[in-house]
Formats: C-alpha cells, sequence, structure tokens
C-alpha cells in the first residue's frame, strides 16, 4: 500500500499564518470594544422642558457656555416644540453674557435666518450689534469691530425704527461714528508731526465731510488752520478758522486758531470759493 506523506510546513507559511491570526483577532477585538462604546454612550432624548430648565440654572449660576449648550440641546433634540424657538435666543444671550462673542453672533443670526417674523428679532438684531461693540478697541487699533457694530446697528435702526432697542442703538452708533473720527483725528495727526501737510489735510477733511456731528470736528477746523498755514495757503487757514469762529465761539480750539491766524486779520466768514463755506 502507498503511503502518502503530508507536505511539510516551512517556518515561513507558518510565521504567516500566525500573523494574519494576530492580526483577526486584534481587529475582532477593536470591534467588540467599539460596539461596547457605542451602547454605553447610547443618545438618550431628555424633554424639552428639562434642558430648558437647566439651561436657566446654569444662566443663573453664570456658568454662560454650559447654559447656551443646555438651550441648543433643546433646538437639537427637540426642533418643533414650543420651547425651541425661545432657546434659540437664549443660547445666543448667553453666549454674550459669557463673551463668547463669536460663538453669540452665529446663534442670533442662526435665529433670525429661521424665523425673520418672530417678535425677538431686533433684539437679536441689537445684541449681534453689542457683541461688537462690546470688543471696540481703542482709536490707534483696527477698527473693524467698530465699523461691524455700526452696521449691525443700522440695520436694527433701519428695520425697527420703532424698537425699544433702537434709542440705544442709535446712542452707540453716535459713540462708535465718535470713535472712527477719532481714529482718522490720531492719523492725521500723525501726518502732522511728520510734516506731511496734504495726507493731514485730507484726513481732517474726512473728519468734517464723513463725522460732522462727532465732537472732533472743532479740533480738525483748528488741524486745518495749522496745515494750511504750514503750507503757506493763508486764505484756507483764515476760512477754517472763521468757519471754527462761526460754528464753535466757545471751543478752546477756536482761541488756538485765532492767535495763529488773528494778526492778519480774522475773516468773519469763509469765502466764497471755499469748499468750508459750501459744506457748512
Amino acid at each position: 500500500m502507498t503511503v502518502t506523506k503530508a507536505r511539510p510546513t516551512t517556518r515561513r507559511a507558518a510565521g504567516h499564518k500566525r500573523l494574519r491570526s494576530a492580526l483577526l483577532a486584534l481587529a475582532v477585538a477593536g470591534l467588540l470594544v467599539a460596539c461596547g462604546g457605542n451602547r454605553g454612550e447610547e443618545y438618550v432624548e431628555r424633554p424639552a422642558e428639562e434642558f430648558f430648565a437647566e439651561g436657566e440654572s446654569l444662566l443663573a449660576a453664570r456658568n454662560y457656555r454650559d447654559a447656551a449648550r443646555a438651550f441648543e440641546e433643546v433646538e437639537r433634540q427637540h426642533p418643533y416644540s414650543q420651547l425651541a424657538v425661545r432657546s434659540q435666543i437664549m443660547a445666543g444671550y448667553s453666549y454674550f453674557e459669557g463673551q463668547h462673542y463669536e460663538e453669540a453672533i452665529g446663534a442670533l443670526r442662526g435665529f433670525i435666518d429661521l424665523h425673520p417674523g418672530h417678535r425677538d428679532v431686533p433684539y437679536a438684531h441689537y445684541l449681534i450689534g453689542m457683541s461688537y461693540y462690546e470688543r471696540i478697541s481703542d482709536v490707534g487699533r483696527d477698527q473693524e469691530m467698530t465699523e461691524e457694530a455700526l452696521n449691525a446697528f443700522g440695520e436694527l435702526v433701519r428695520r425697527f425704527p420703532d424698537s425699544e432697542y433702537t434709542r440705544d442703538a442709535q446712542l452707540k452708533m453716535d459713540l462708535a461714528f465718535d470713535h472712527l473720527a477719532g481714529k482718522e483725528m490720531e492719523i492725521g495727526r500723525y501726518y502732522q508731526r511728520q510734516q506731511k501737510y496734504v495726507a493731514a489735510i485730507n484726513r481732517f477733511r474726512t473728519v468734517i465731510e464723513a463725522y460732522d456731528t462727532t465732537t472732533h470736528v472743532p479740533e480738525a477746523l483748528h488741524r486745518l488752520t495749522e496745515s494750511y498755514l504750514a503750507l503757506g495757503v493763508v486764505d484756507e487757514a483764515q476760512n477754517a478758522a472763521a468757519v471754527l469762529g462761526y460754528n464753535y465761539p466757545d471751543s478752546v480750539w477756536y482761541e488756538r486758531a485765532y492767535a495763529l491766524v488773528g494778526q492778519n486779520g480774522m475773516p468773519t466768514e469763509a469765502s466764497q470759493g471755499s469748499w468750508l463755506r459750501r459744506f457748512f
């Protein structure tokens, strides 16, 4: 009888088999762990009222970010509940109170987009404006936040002129305009110190023409007087001083302007061809 001998397994083949077995075991173990983890983190729905109450408690405790997330969970889990809409505005408010301004803006804009006719839309616009306004820096820095605040408050004033938030928005717009004018004045004074008088005059003119209701106009007129005199343009210097005296006779800036040009005779008003006369 013929006996067929089994083919001997080489060491390399045995090693490959052991490696495949080990990899398969690791894969199965990883899958089991993942499945177990998913069971441990299973999604559990909670009532909208429970999330909302949690948000209010966290807000009262000044735990603003967690409060906002609790309010957001109402909308996420119960988007059609009565509390969902209210929770959106409360989430934006919580982010704002916690000085998480970008998150506040995102939440509030989302609320406006989803509910453009809601009674709290003016308040949402106001909070967006305040989220920029609270970050207005000093005049020596970039004024992007000032301009964004003006845009947000401006939209509120245009769309909801009778809103209870509109008056305060207008006051803050005036302060923001004053801030931008202050930035122009700072740049103009810098150019003036550098004896770049034409560049300085352009900045002071911007203050007078674009920010004519701000507190910086009297100084801008005085700086124009100085800069025109430095260039030897006496007529325009006298025009600036005359306008300053006519509109701001009690200003300390008029006293200084008068001292500069008074010896040459102070005109009572700007000449017919002056841009200052046309503007004022």
